[in-house]
């Protein structure tokens, strides 16, 4: 074969198409496309930890000192940016046959270099090809013929011009409809579109479809919205599903299918068409809460209308029925995976709105463009929304006093949120009872005062400890809230009459002494900074399903 013919596209075709035949069947073959600089890398062979690197150069006079001197330069280059991905070996493709001198010029590049180096010159291409007649047979078929094109010899730039090619011939089939396709495995996809936005009243294209059987629950509730409503999802009806498909239009396009899956996607909003809206909740004519959103489509089907809002984290579809007596209906959907709470608040107070019921209304500049009535949810779902409320305000405000962000933790254990709870009614200033403090241990220093000796007497004393440095764990974060205080009026200790044996025999140092609030209670909580000459009253940490602790 004369590779002079081929040209570098077509050899390079040669080359790649040899490797993926000399290779695949062992290792992974990956080849470079160059178009933002290859790297040092052409062809790349990759068999567990060794790496194989191809560098192709479509030097037919090859690369003599005497001539040429910018391709040894080049060579040297590529080699040197090769070496880089620390390659097992490197290999030089080039169709011309390479002298002594040219080939020592290449294996001297390994010098002091753990690669190994070896050369596909002609003589190597040619016993390759050889093994692998039908490339080569290819390729001359190509060229007798002079249909390189019609075997893709340009590659992918062959592939956009038959393509292009179909594409305009098809346009030329009718003058408001074309169809576009696409191929996806063995599977040709067509999708029909209009040539100006007056084709659907031009040239009115029918599309009946015959149902086989009922429908998945889910799958029928997803043909409602999409079909019934307009609502922009897509919705794919499979085989099974449908019996036939019939379009009536043009006689080009008009058929009948049968055994199809039909895709069914509503068409997107006009360019240019207002989408800067607001969701407004009311009571009666006064607004209660508003929220800026993006009015992602307008759909109708044969039941009704729809509107598709988006709210920042969220989506909110509305769909109302064309018959007045039918009541409408809103999805809310949101997720506060990876939010920080402040954010995931603002989602959370929408749906909130929604579950409690009520009027709104979804305006933009030009007027209201829908709105409605909706049905309180029941009882168990406001609550649910309640509660969450409350945890993600305790955490965003835990958050903000130790200046820590970070996203809602996916999981929180009860006791945890028992912590978050206590945590922020300390920084709002109230005075808590700890469920986890029934008892405190003190280590004595051997001094002695008649203090002590009173909380040893066996009668309640009060306690009041100064801690400088309060932290809780949090999502595995060390959340320091401050010094705080912790008290309790009526505490007693553990064995005491040892402890004051220890005192009065001059060894009371590294006594460790217990002492508990009186009759089962905990220690109170409070930071410093919130304390008074008054005795706090400690504050519920009104958790559901959590009795109060004593």
């Amino acid at each position: 074969m004369e590779r002079e013919r081929v040209g570098q596209p077509g050899f390079d075709r040669i080359v790649e198409a040899l490797v993926h035949r000399m290779y695949d069947a062992s290792a992974h073959v990956e080849v470079v496309n160059g178009r933002g600089g290859d790297d040092g890398i052409d062809i790349k062979v990759t068999n567990g930890s060794r790496m194989r690197i191809f560098q192709l150069k479509y030097y037919l006079d090859g690369f003599p000192t005497a001539s040429f001197k910018g391709r040894r330069k080049s060579i040297k280059g590529s080699f040197a940016r090769a070496t880089k991905h620390r390659p097992w070996e490197w290999i030089l493709v080039a169709p011309s046959t390479l002298t002594t001198a040219e080939r020592k010029f290449v294996t001297s590049l390994a010098a002091g270099q753990s690669v190994r180096i070896q050369v596909w010159d002609r003589a190597q291409l040619d016993g390759l090809m050889a093994t692998h007649a039908d490339l080569d047979q290819l390729y001359e078929t190509a060229k007798v013929y002079r249909q390189e094109r019609a075997l893709l010899m340009g590659g992918t730039r062959d592939v956009r011009a038959r393509v292009a090619a179909l594409g305009r011939q098809v346009d030329g089939l009718d003058d408001h409809w074309t169809v576009d396709f696409a191929r996806q495995g063995e599977t040709v996809v067509h999708t029909l579109r209009g040539k100006h936005p007056r084709a659907h009243q031009v040239s009115p294209v029918e599309i009946s479809l015959t149902g086989n059987g009922p429908l998945a629950p889910e799958l029928a509730k997803a043909v409602r919205r999409s079909l019934g409503f307009g609502l922009p999802e897509e919705v794919v009806l499979p085989r099974g599903a449908v019996e036939s498909l019939t379009v009536s239009g043009p006689e080009w396009l008009s058929a009948s299918h049968q055994d199809v899956e039909v895709p069914w996607r509503p068409a997107e909003m006009a360019p240019g068409a207002e989408t800067e809206v607001e969701v407004v909740f009311l009571d009666g004519r006064q607004v209660t809460a508003s929220y800026p959103g993006t009015l992602r489509h307008l759909g109708r089907g044969n039941i009704g209308r729809s509107v598709d809002v988006e709210l920042a984290g969220g989506c909110m579809q509305l769909m109302i029925p064309d018959h007045a007596d039918a009541p409408a209906s809103l999805r809310f959907t949101f997720s506060l995976e990876g939010l920080e709470p402040a954010a995931a608040l603002r989602l959370l107070r929408i749906h909130q709105r929604i579950v409690a019921g009520g009027a709104f209304h979804v305006r933009a500049r030009a007027g209201v463009i829908s709105g409605g009535d909706l049905p309180a949810k029941p009882e168990a779902a406001r609550k649910e929304a309640a509660e969450l409320r409350r945890y993600l305000e305790d955490l965003e405000v835990v958050q903000r006093h130790c200046e820590q962000y970070f996203p809602i933790p996916a999981e929180l254990a009860p006791v945890d949120r028992i912590t978050l709870r206590a945590a922020r009614l300390l920084i709002d200033g109230h005075c808590v009872i700890s469920p986890f403090m029934p008892s405190a241990r003190f280590i004595l220093n051997g001094q002695d005062s008649p203090v002590l000796r009173a909380l040893l007497s066996g009668e309640p004393h009060a306690v009041r400890v100064e801690c400088e440095e309060f932290a809780i764990t949090l999502a595995g974060r060390r959340l320091d809230l401050g010094p705080v205080l912790f008290f309790h009026p009526r505490v007693t200790a553990d064995d005491a009459q040892q402890a004051l044996a220890a005192l009065d025999s001059g060894h009371g140092d590294g006594q460790v002494v217990t002492v508990r609030p009186a009759n089962k209670e905990h220690f109170r909580l409070q930071l410093q900074s919130a304390t008074t000459r008054d005795e706090p009253v400690p504050a519920p940490l009104a958790l559901p399903g959590f009795p109060e602790p004593r």
